[in-house]
Protein backbone atom coordinates (compact mmCIF):
# COMPACT_ATOMS: atom_id res chain seq x y z
CA UNK A 1 0.00 0.00 0.00
CA UNK A 2 1.49 3.50 -0.67
CA UNK A 3 1.78 5.24 2.00
CA UNK A 4 1.89 8.43 -0.59
CA UNK A 5 -1.47 7.52 -2.04
CA UNK A 6 -2.82 7.27 1.32
CA UNK A 7 -1.65 10.91 1.78
CA UNK A 8 -2.82 12.22 -1.07
CA UNK A 9 -6.13 10.72 -0.35
CA UNK A 10 -6.44 11.91 2.42
CA UNK A 11 -6.39 15.70 0.95
CA UNK A 12 -8.62 14.76 -1.38
CA UNK A 13 -11.15 14.02 1.53
CA UNK A 14 -10.24 16.85 2.81
CA UNK A 15 -11.34 18.34 -0.04
CA UNK A 16 -14.56 16.96 -0.56
CA UNK A 17 -15.64 18.06 2.96
CA UNK A 18 -15.25 22.28 2.11
CA UNK A 19 -17.53 24.20 0.22
CA UNK A 20 -15.75 25.68 -3.05
CA UNK A 21 -12.67 22.89 -3.15
CA UNK A 22 -13.16 20.14 -5.70
CA UNK A 23 -11.69 16.27 -5.15
CA UNK A 24 -11.24 15.86 -8.83
CA UNK A 25 -8.99 19.50 -8.88
CA UNK A 26 -6.75 17.87 -6.03
CA UNK A 27 -6.81 14.34 -7.78
CA UNK A 28 -5.44 16.34 -10.51
CA UNK A 29 -3.06 18.17 -8.29
CA UNK A 30 -1.30 15.31 -6.67
CA UNK A 31 -1.03 13.58 -10.18
CA UNK A 32 -3.61 10.55 -9.70
CA UNK A 33 -6.60 11.59 -11.38
CA UNK A 34 -6.23 10.09 -14.95
CA UNK A 35 -4.94 6.94 -12.89
CA UNK A 36 -8.13 7.18 -10.60
CA UNK A 37 -10.61 7.03 -14.28
CA UNK A 38 -8.40 4.21 -16.01
CA UNK A 39 -8.12 2.75 -13.19
CA UNK A 40 -12.60 3.13 -12.62
CA UNK A 41 -13.16 1.98 -15.85
CA UNK A 42 -10.60 -1.04 -16.46
CA UNK A 43 -11.46 -2.58 -13.28
CA UNK A 44 -13.18 -5.34 -14.90
CA UNK A 45 -10.08 -6.30 -16.65
CA UNK A 46 -7.47 -5.87 -14.69
CA UNK A 47 -9.26 -6.08 -10.82
CA UNK A 48 -6.12 -6.65 -8.84
CA UNK A 49 -3.74 -3.82 -9.97
CA UNK A 50 -7.22 -1.17 -9.80
CA UNK A 51 -7.70 -2.68 -6.53
CA UNK A 52 -4.15 -2.15 -5.39
CA UNK A 53 -4.03 1.82 -6.64
CA UNK A 54 -7.54 2.52 -5.56
CA UNK A 55 -7.38 1.13 -1.93
CA UNK A 56 -4.68 3.20 -0.47
CA UNK A 57 -6.34 6.29 -1.82
CA UNK A 58 -9.92 5.48 -0.98
CA UNK A 59 -8.69 4.61 2.52
CA UNK A 60 -6.82 8.06 3.00
CA UNK A 61 -9.95 10.06 1.46
CA UNK A 62 -12.24 8.12 4.43
CA UNK A 63 -9.78 8.96 6.76
CA UNK A 64 -9.77 12.94 5.68
CA UNK A 65 -13.64 12.82 5.41
CA UNK A 66 -13.68 11.54 9.16
CA UNK A 67 -11.06 13.53 10.39
CA UNK A 68 -12.19 17.16 8.71
CA UNK A 69 -15.83 16.94 8.99
CA UNK A 70 -15.75 18.61 12.51
CA UNK A 71 -11.84 19.67 13.13
CA UNK A 72 -11.79 21.94 9.74
CA UNK A 73 -15.18 22.69 9.18
CA UNK A 74 -13.85 24.07 13.07
CA UNK A 75 -10.94 25.75 11.94
CA UNK A 76 -12.75 27.31 8.55
CA UNK A 77 -15.04 29.08 11.20
CA UNK A 78 -12.45 29.99 13.94
CA UNK A 79 -9.96 30.93 11.56
CA UNK A 80 -11.26 31.48 8.41
CA UNK A 81 -8.74 33.84 6.68
CA UNK A 82 -5.97 31.63 7.54
CA UNK A 83 -7.76 28.49 6.68
CA UNK A 84 -8.81 29.70 2.94
CA UNK A 85 -5.71 31.42 2.24
CA UNK A 86 -4.32 28.09 2.60
CA UNK A 87 -6.30 26.37 -0.04
CA UNK A 88 -5.94 29.01 -2.02
CA UNK A 89 -2.42 28.57 -1.93
CA UNK A 90 -3.49 24.40 -2.98
CA UNK A 91 -5.34 25.74 -5.96
CA UNK A 92 -2.42 28.01 -7.16
CA UNK A 93 -0.10 25.23 -6.42
CA UNK A 94 -1.58 22.93 -9.36
CA UNK A 95 -1.59 25.69 -11.91
CA UNK A 96 2.15 24.39 -12.93
CA UNK A 97 0.51 21.07 -13.84
CA UNK A 98 -2.10 22.64 -15.62
CA UNK A 99 -0.15 24.55 -17.95
CA UNK A 100 2.08 21.47 -18.36
CA UNK A 101 -1.14 19.93 -19.72
CA UNK A 102 -1.95 22.43 -21.61
CA UNK A 103 1.31 23.13 -23.98
CA UNK A 104 0.72 19.49 -25.03
CA UNK A 105 -1.49 21.14 -28.12
CA UNK A 106 -0.32 24.63 -30.18
CA UNK A 107 -2.22 27.67 -28.59
CA UNK A 108 -5.03 28.75 -30.24
CA UNK A 109 -7.40 31.59 -29.11
CA UNK A 110 -10.31 29.86 -29.39
CA UNK A 111 -9.67 27.40 -26.88
CA UNK A 112 -9.92 30.29 -23.81
CA UNK A 113 -13.45 29.33 -25.35
CA UNK A 114 -13.08 26.72 -23.37
CA UNK A 115 -11.78 27.90 -19.95
CA UNK A 116 -13.93 30.90 -20.26
CA UNK A 117 -17.53 28.28 -20.45
CA UNK A 118 -15.72 26.46 -17.57
CA UNK A 119 -15.30 29.58 -15.52
CA UNK A 120 -18.95 30.82 -15.94
CA UNK A 121 -20.30 27.39 -15.39
CA UNK A 122 -18.73 26.68 -12.37
CA UNK A 123 -19.18 30.20 -10.79
CA UNK A 124 -22.76 30.23 -11.75
CA UNK A 125 -23.42 26.62 -10.06
CA UNK A 126 -21.38 28.12 -6.68
CA UNK A 127 -23.89 31.00 -6.97
CA UNK A 128 -26.73 28.48 -7.07
CA UNK A 129 -24.98 26.46 -4.12
CA UNK A 130 -24.57 29.45 -1.99
CA UNK A 131 -25.40 29.12 1.98
CA UNK A 132 -22.02 28.24 3.47
CA UNK A 133 -21.31 24.93 5.61
CA UNK A 134 -24.36 25.45 8.28
CA UNK A 135 -26.93 24.79 5.30
CA UNK A 136 -30.10 23.28 6.45
CA UNK A 137 -29.85 19.64 7.54
CA UNK A 138 -32.75 18.55 5.33
CA UNK A 139 -33.28 14.79 6.50
CA UNK A 140 -32.42 14.52 10.18
CA UNK A 141 -32.24 10.30 10.29
CA UNK A 142 -33.50 7.84 8.13
CA UNK A 143 -37.19 7.10 8.30
CA UNK A 144 -38.65 6.69 5.20
CA UNK A 145 -38.11 4.77 1.88
CA UNK A 146 -38.21 8.54 0.12
CA UNK A 147 -35.31 9.42 2.80
CA UNK A 148 -33.46 6.80 0.96
CA UNK A 149 -34.16 7.62 -2.68
CA UNK A 150 -33.20 11.38 -1.86
CA UNK A 151 -29.73 10.28 -0.86
CA UNK A 152 -29.49 7.77 -3.12
CA UNK A 153 -30.05 10.97 -5.91
CA UNK A 154 -27.87 13.28 -4.22
CA UNK A 155 -24.94 11.05 -4.17
CA UNK A 156 -25.57 10.31 -7.61
CA UNK A 157 -25.86 13.92 -8.73
CA UNK A 158 -22.77 15.09 -6.54
CA UNK A 159 -20.36 12.32 -7.27
CA UNK A 160 -20.87 12.43 -11.00
CA UNK A 161 -20.30 16.39 -11.42
CA UNK A 162 -17.48 16.40 -8.90
CA UNK A 163 -15.85 13.87 -10.83
CA UNK A 164 -15.61 15.99 -13.41
CA UNK A 165 -12.19 18.45 -12.51
CA UNK A 166 -12.56 21.51 -10.50
CA UNK A 167 -16.46 20.82 -9.60
CA UNK A 168 -17.33 20.70 -6.19
CA UNK A 169 -19.18 18.27 -4.39
CA UNK A 170 -20.00 20.16 -1.63
CA UNK A 171 -21.64 22.88 -3.46
CA UNK A 172 -23.60 20.55 -5.70
CA UNK A 173 -24.81 19.19 -2.86
CA UNK A 174 -25.62 22.31 -1.20
CA UNK A 175 -27.49 23.19 -4.60
CA UNK A 176 -29.82 20.20 -3.73
CA UNK A 177 -30.24 21.63 -0.28
CA UNK A 178 -28.32 18.49 0.97
CA UNK A 179 -25.01 19.29 2.25
CA UNK A 180 -25.56 19.87 5.78
CA UNK A 181 -27.73 16.33 6.03
CA UNK A 182 -25.01 14.77 4.35
CA UNK A 183 -22.20 15.98 6.80
CA UNK A 184 -24.15 15.58 9.55
CA UNK A 185 -24.65 12.26 9.17
CA UNK A 186 -20.50 11.78 8.68
CA UNK A 187 -20.19 13.62 11.69
CA UNK A 188 -23.12 11.69 13.76
CA UNK A 189 -20.87 8.33 12.48
CA UNK A 190 -17.88 9.95 14.32
CA UNK A 191 -19.85 10.30 17.06
CA UNK A 192 -21.45 7.20 17.10
CA UNK A 193 -17.83 5.50 17.11
CA UNK A 194 -17.00 7.75 20.16
CA UNK A 195 -20.48 6.30 21.83
CA UNK A 196 -19.39 3.34 21.04
CA UNK A 197 -16.25 3.34 22.92
CA UNK A 198 -17.56 5.48 26.30
CA UNK A 199 -20.97 2.07 26.16
CA UNK A 200 -22.69 4.77 25.36
CA UNK A 201 -25.34 2.97 23.89
CA UNK A 202 -28.08 5.03 24.45
CA UNK A 203 -26.29 8.33 22.77
CA UNK A 204 -25.04 5.70 19.80
CA UNK A 205 -28.43 4.47 18.86
CA UNK A 206 -29.48 8.14 18.54
CA UNK A 207 -26.74 8.85 16.16
CA UNK A 208 -27.25 5.57 14.35
CA UNK A 209 -30.58 7.15 12.45
CA UNK A 210 -28.60 9.75 10.95
CA UNK A 211 -25.60 7.46 9.60
CA UNK A 212 -28.04 5.09 7.77
CA UNK A 213 -28.45 7.95 5.62
CA UNK A 214 -24.96 7.55 4.46
CA UNK A 215 -25.67 3.97 3.10
CA UNK A 216 -27.85 4.77 -0.03
CA UNK A 217 -25.71 8.19 -0.65
CA UNK A 218 -22.17 5.71 -0.73
CA UNK A 219 -24.30 3.50 -3.20
CA UNK A 220 -25.44 7.01 -5.17
CA UNK A 221 -21.56 7.85 -5.35
CA UNK A 222 -20.33 4.59 -6.65
CA UNK A 223 -23.19 4.62 -9.41
CA UNK A 224 -22.32 8.75 -10.10
CA UNK A 225 -18.52 7.75 -10.27
CA UNK A 226 -19.17 4.55 -12.80
CA UNK A 227 -21.21 6.76 -14.76
CA UNK A 228 -19.32 9.80 -15.42
CA UNK A 229 -15.84 7.71 -15.44
CA UNK A 230 -15.81 6.30 -19.02
CA UNK A 231 -17.06 9.55 -20.21
CA UNK A 232 -14.12 11.64 -18.59
CA UNK A 233 -11.43 8.40 -19.46
CA UNK A 234 -13.00 8.86 -23.34
CA UNK A 235 -12.47 13.15 -22.82
CA UNK A 236 -8.91 12.70 -21.44
CA UNK A 237 -8.12 9.81 -24.13
CA UNK A 238 -9.28 11.97 -26.91
CA UNK A 239 -8.51 15.78 -26.26
CA UNK A 240 -6.77 15.84 -22.83
CA UNK A 241 -5.39 19.51 -23.64
CA UNK A 242 -8.72 21.09 -23.94
CA UNK A 243 -9.87 19.57 -21.08
CA UNK A 244 -7.13 21.03 -18.75
CA UNK A 245 -8.13 24.60 -20.81
CA UNK A 246 -11.28 23.88 -19.20
CA UNK A 247 -10.00 22.88 -15.36
CA UNK A 248 -7.95 25.98 -15.50
CA UNK A 249 -10.97 28.16 -15.84
CA UNK A 250 -12.63 26.39 -13.12
CA UNK A 251 -9.90 26.63 -11.03
CA UNK A 252 -9.67 30.51 -11.43
CA UNK A 253 -13.66 30.28 -10.87
CA UNK A 254 -12.26 28.14 -7.24
CA UNK A 255 -10.23 30.96 -6.04
CA UNK A 256 -12.94 33.66 -6.70
CA UNK A 257 -14.78 31.21 -4.48
CA UNK A 258 -12.36 30.55 -1.57
CA UNK A 259 -11.74 34.74 -1.42
CA UNK A 260 -15.23 35.53 -1.27
CA UNK A 261 -16.48 32.46 0.83
CA UNK A 262 -13.37 32.10 3.61
CA UNK A 263 -11.33 36.04 3.33
CA UNK A 264 -13.36 38.97 1.74
CA UNK A 265 -16.72 38.54 4.73
CA UNK A 266 -13.78 37.94 7.78
CA UNK A 267 -11.36 40.36 6.64
CA UNK A 268 -13.25 43.76 8.80
CA UNK A 269 -14.18 41.35 11.67
CA UNK A 270 -10.19 39.59 11.83
CA UNK A 271 -8.51 43.19 11.61
CA UNK A 272 -10.95 44.46 14.51
CA UNK A 273 -9.10 42.13 16.50
CA UNK A 274 -5.51 41.18 15.23
CA UNK A 275 -2.94 44.26 13.71
CA UNK A 276 -4.17 44.22 9.48
CA UNK A 277 -0.28 43.59 9.19
CA UNK A 278 0.22 40.82 10.81
CA UNK A 279 -2.94 39.02 9.37
CA UNK A 280 -1.48 40.04 5.98
CA UNK A 281 2.04 37.93 7.06
CA UNK A 282 0.00 35.21 8.32
CA UNK A 283 -2.30 34.61 5.40
CA UNK A 284 0.78 35.03 3.31
CA UNK A 285 2.77 32.27 5.27
CA UNK A 286 -0.28 29.70 4.89
CA UNK A 287 -0.60 30.46 1.61
CA UNK A 288 2.88 29.64 0.49
CA UNK A 289 2.29 26.32 3.05
CA UNK A 290 -0.32 25.33 0.82
CA UNK A 291 1.65 25.57 -2.58
CA UNK A 292 4.17 24.09 -1.02
CA UNK A 293 2.58 21.12 -0.26
CA UNK A 294 0.38 20.87 -3.80
CA UNK A 295 4.37 20.87 -5.41
CA UNK A 296 5.68 18.57 -3.04
CA UNK A 297 2.75 16.19 -3.75
CA UNK A 298 3.18 16.51 -7.21
CA UNK A 299 6.58 15.70 -7.90
CA UNK A 300 8.20 13.67 -9.55
CA UNK A 301 9.23 11.25 -7.03
CA UNK A 302 5.67 10.79 -5.69
CA UNK A 303 4.00 10.60 -9.08
CA UNK A 304 6.96 7.53 -9.25
CA UNK A 305 4.78 5.95 -5.89
CA UNK A 306 1.85 4.36 -6.72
Amino acid sequence: MSLINTLKGFLIGIALVIPGLSGSIFAVVVGLYEKMMDSINHFKTNKKASFQFLLPIGIGAAIGILASTKMILWVCVEYPIQSYLFFVGLVLGSFPLVLKKMKKIQFKPSYLIVSLVSFLLILALTKMGEGGSESYIAIQSFDSWDDAFSMLFAGVFSMSLMSVPGVSGSIMLMVINQYGTVYNAVGQFVDLLFYLLKGDFTAANAAFGSVLLLIPFILGSVIGVILIAKLMGYLLKKYESLVYYGVAGVMVSALITLFETGVFPYWSTETATINPLLLVVIGIICLVIGVACTLFLDSPSTDQDS
